[in-house]
């Protein structure tokens, strides 16, 4: 679907010869020229900012397949259109006025490409307190924000993905320094690429105070109170569904269940990938100080040298006249410097946690608020089954004649006289409100009587087209 959307030249400005120069002006036409405006450049504005980016590049390094004009007027001219060309910019007329702005697809991919060059895929914090606080804000408010559930279980992909790309990286480094003959280059891409890049930016905030796993036991204690706890999944799930973004129940709520899993999973699998970071960092260190040690040219003479000054000095009739300041017996000045390898981590003793098996006084407890709050709620399909029930062959019926039978029927019974205005005054495209002379009373409600009547059947008519029959009124209580 990428490459569908995509021009089909969209690539050649960054696999040509030029590309280091075309990828810059790319970038800076994104974030300084056309980045902070709303509406569309003039096509001069965007000519004068391309002539001025290229003045500080040599015609070497604007060169393509085509030549460059050394007039700076016609050179602006080719680059401009040489990214018309190939999809990047767009041209259009407004008000008679030429007007530039990129490709809606293209924006999206320079965007992306822009968030690569800045860096922002090499921060961890970033990713875990997403993932905390999209989750804090579902559990706390599953009604209004069941979307920020979504977020996090994407947010956990992301950082999964983050931390896998770590030690591939690594790797890749790895082999390249091996490879390399030349001890200077090795050391350079040890500490240019491999400490600079992974071991400062990211590896070691691993292994700070501020780390930002220090919100990893939060994470795995608010997924898992949220997997056991069923009726913060039913409000989750009916929010979705009510959002539109699940076909029924049971589906959403397999939703929900598998983004809590996934995240608990995520946050809980995190030790084996950074034991392979460990590894190859240990193993680099390994390296490095070996290559560090063995770095000087050897000498194979050095031994025979040292044994034969040896010899000569105890074969000598005296001792031999050394310095005053110097003795044979004193310690070398300073403290030991040995290189000690890495110290490997203790292993975490791993319990088993015990079986929670939940109390089935607590299940029938839950299982009764469920019940409670499905015979509490007033639903436009119960109040369209109540009407239709007393109504029987009738056109409209009164408050007073409607008989109340239990508590479930006064439920519904004492919302009939607001169906005007409930659920945004869907039902009134089926029934008319009226108000009557006299009042309700049936042991269950007092208030003013009211007419309900079905829209559409006509005045005093039944359902058939017969004259319905009138209901003589209860006396006033």
């Amino acid at each position: 679907m990428l490459f569908t959307h995509l021009a089909d030249d969209l690539f050649r400005p960054l696999a040509s010869p030029s590309r280091a120069f075309n990828a810059a002006l790319l970038l800076h036409l994104h974030r300084r020229v056309m980045g902070a405006s709303v509406e569309p450049i003039r096509k001069g504005e965007l000519l004068a900012a391309i002539g001025d980016f290229a003045a500080g590049w040599t015609s070497e390094q604007i060169a393509d397949d085509e030549a460059i004009p050394a007039d700076p007027v016609e050179r602006r001219s080719a680059l401009y259109r040489r990214f018309t060309e190939s999809g990047w910019l767009v041209e259009r007329r407004e008000r008679y006025v030429p007007v530039v702005d990129f490709d809606p697809e293209a924006r999206l991919l320079l965007e992306e490409l822009s968030r690569l060059e800045r860096g922002e895929t090499r921060s961890y914090g970033g990713a875990v307190l997403d993932v905390l606080g999209s989750l804090e804000s579902a559990v706390a408010n599953p009604g209004e924000r069941s979307e920020a559930l979504s977020n996090a279980a994407k947010a956990a992909r992301t950082f999964l993905g983050h931390v896998r790309s770590l030690a591939g990286s690594m790797r890749k480094i790895e082999e390249r320094i091996l490879r390399e003959d030349d001890l200077r280059a090795a050391f350079r891409l040890y500490f240019e690429d491999f400490v600079e890049r992974h071991l400062i930016s990211d590896y070691r905030t691993l292994h700070t105070r501020f780390n930002p796993f220090r919100f990893r036991s939060a994470i795995v204690r608010e997924a898992g109170q949220a997997l056991r706890d069923f009726l913060l999944i039913r409000a989750l799930a009916e929010a979705r569904l009510r959002e539109g973004r699940a076909t029924d129940l049971a589906a959403a709520e397999r939703a929900v269940r598998l983004d809590l899993a996934e995240i608990l999973a995520v946050f809980e699998g995190l030790d084996r990938h950074l034991e392979v970071v460990d590894d190859i960092v240990a193993r680099m260190e390994r390296r490095i100080a070996a290559a560090v040690r063995y770095m000087d040219r050897p000498d194979s003479l050095g031994i025979e040298r040292t044994a034969a000054a040896l010899r000569a000095v105890g074969a000598a009739p005296e001792p031999p006249d050394l310095p005053a300041a110097l003795s044979l017996l004193r310690p070398p000045i300073g403290e030991g410097h040995l290189y000690g390898p890495r110290q490997r981590r203790a292993p975490v003793t791993v319990e088993a946690l015990p079986e929670v098996v939940l109390d089935p006084a607590i299940e029938a407890f839950v299982n009764a608020k469920a019940e409670f709050r499905r015979r509490t709620t007033v639903t436009p399909e119960a109040i369209v089954a109540f009407l239709e029930g007393k109504l029987g062959r009738a056109a409209a019926i009164r408050g007073s004649e409607i008989p109340v039978a239990d508590v479930d029927e006064f439920v519904i019974f004492q919302r009939l006289r607001e169906i005007d205005v409930l659920f945004d005054g869907h039902l009134m495209q089926r029934y008319t409100l009226s108000r009557a002379e006299g009042r309700v009373s049936n042991g269950w409600l007092e208030c003013p009587d009211f007419v309900v009547e079905r829209r559409g059947a006509g005045s005093g008519l039944g359902v058939q087209g017969r004259p319905a029959t009138k209901s003589r009124a209860r006396p006033h209580a």
